[in-house]
């Protein structure tokens, strides 16, 4: 049942929508910290004081050697843990872990842990992103009450950013690699551990990586996506098809779906906000996708600040080709053996559901990486202010590619005991392939037919 929150204070609804309302860039002289005191992408430049996070230091692109279905070995993989939290002493560490990592402690005290690895920073992107970005933080503005985007250039509009939904901006455009088509997986396992596998091939373009992309004329498109449904062979043929726009007041998402066994590709208005995902079972959210996705209109956002925190990075262990699905997926939660985890800094953002606004989840914490913009840990909340679901997302740098992304999304439910894992590929033909190359008649309705033939 769909929640509806209420009883704001007209004066903090008041306030929190004029703090939205407001122009986004900074000053040139704020924006020249850039490459400075910050990194091009705007976290801090420097470590910590007690050294226990470096200072960034970005990773080359021949890091590591990559094999010949793409999949990157870990350049870290001679280091041991520094230490691995359990439930036995997590209460010592209550203060860098989210409430969400916190309650998996007490949920599974006798498997869930954290290896915690010495930390890097080593994420970056090309040269002509940074470029990008630093234009950016001088240019871009919140329209729509911050729900929308003008003047905005490839990815990160907000390098400096000085509220919350600025911060969600950042991940909701932040660089991918600009194009990729991967096969990846997607388990919903039991709490007994027993799980089936759904097969998916995507397609994900942002605009300006098409064939035909105007930059006289950008639109109000920020990327193209497709996902096919391969297997298993009940589901197998049914595409999806999105259309993400940056200003989703002014002109919301289009969506199609092609439903093989009919034959018809269909308007698909549910597949947005907290419509079901794709095949997942009722475990997740159309915006859980990609730890978070879609238009911020629902929620007032609170920026909360920045944190130590520990949370999962340089997942190349979790990430690797010898492994088997089966490796990975366990009772409760995915093989801890097999994460990573480092001290990071994160900045924390808390969204609220508006007064009026509908939405399984009445609040949602988020810890997003300074380093990448990507958010690493959210907290779900029901509408009776109990926490409920727990995503996870387990980072690694694409360094050949020097695309920060993820090895493996998790969303664990505390309520049922069942869980979500989206995005492995260990027993697949081949690891993603960044720089696929399309025209915006790929992505139509029209084409969707032809992709959904089985």
């Amino acid at each position: 049942m769909k929640i509806t929150k209420s009883l704001f204070h007209a004066g903090v609804l008041g306030l929190s929508l004029l703090a939205t309302s407001v122009m986004a860039a900074v000053p040139a002289a704020e924006a020249d910290k850039l490459g400075k005191s910050l990194t091009p992408m705007g976290a801090e430049m420097a470590g910590n004081a007690d050294g226990s996070i470096p200072a960034w230091k970005p990773m080359p692109k021949n890091a590591g050697s990559v094999d010949s279905k793409g999949f990157l070995s870990n350049p870290y993989a001679s280091e041991q843990p520094l230490f691995t939290i359990t439930a036995k002493d997590v209460d010592k560490y209550k203060d860098k872990l989210a409430p969400g990592q916190y309650a998996m402690f007490k949920r599974y005290p006798e498997t869930f842990k954290m290896p915690v690895y010495p930390s890097h920073r080593g994420a970056t992107v090309p040269d002509d992103v940074f470029a990008a970005i630093k234009k950016n933080a001088t240019s871009t503005n919140l329209v729509s009450g911050g729900n929308g985007l003008e003047n905005f250039d490839t990815a990160v509009p907000f390098p400096i950013p000085k509220t919350g939904v600025e911060v969600i901006w950042n991940h909701i455009t932040r660089y991918r690699g600009g194009s990729v088509t991967r096969l990846v997986t997607q388990a919903t396992p039991q709490p007994n551990g027993s799980y089936s596998l759904v097969y998916f091939q995507d397609q994900f373009v942002f605009r300006d990586k098409m064939k035909d992309y105007d930059p006289a004329n950008p639109g109000n498109i920020l990327f193209y996506f497709k996902q096919k449904v391969t297997a298993p062979a009940r589901l197998a043929g049914g595409v999806l098809l999105v259309h993400e726009t940056l200003d989703q007041v002014k002109e919301p998402r289009s969506a199609w779906v092609y439903n093989a066994g009919q034959r018809r590709v269909r308007r698909a208005p549910q597949v947005s906000y907290d419509g079901p995902g794709t095949a997942a079972d009722g475990l997740r959210t159309s915006d859980n996708l990609d730890m978070y996705n879609g238009a911020p209109d629902r929620y007032d956002w609170k920026l909360e600040g920045k944190k130590e925190m520990y949370i999962a990075s340089d997942s190349y262990k979790l990430d690797d080709p010898k492994l088997k699905y089966s490796d990975i997926i366990k009772a409760g939660h995915i093989n801890q053996d097999l994460a990573r985890y480092e001290l990071r800094r994160v900045w924390h953002v808390v969204a609220t559901l508006k007064e009026g606004q509908r939405h399984i989840y009445a609040k949602r914490d988020f810890y997003i990486d300074e380093d990448t913009w990507q958010a690493a840990v959210i907290d779900h909340y029901d509408g009776r202010g109990q926490l409920w679901r727990v995503a996870e997302a387990h980072a690694e740098n694409y360094y050949d590619k020097q695309v920060p992304w993820y090895a493996l999304e998790t969303l664990y439910d505390l309520q049922s005991g069942r869980y979500l894992a989206l995005g492995m590929k260990n027993e697949e033909k081949q690891a993603y392939d960044f720089g696929f190359t399309a025209t915006t008649s790929d992505f139509t309705p029209a084409a969707l037919r032809q992709d959904g033939v089985r």
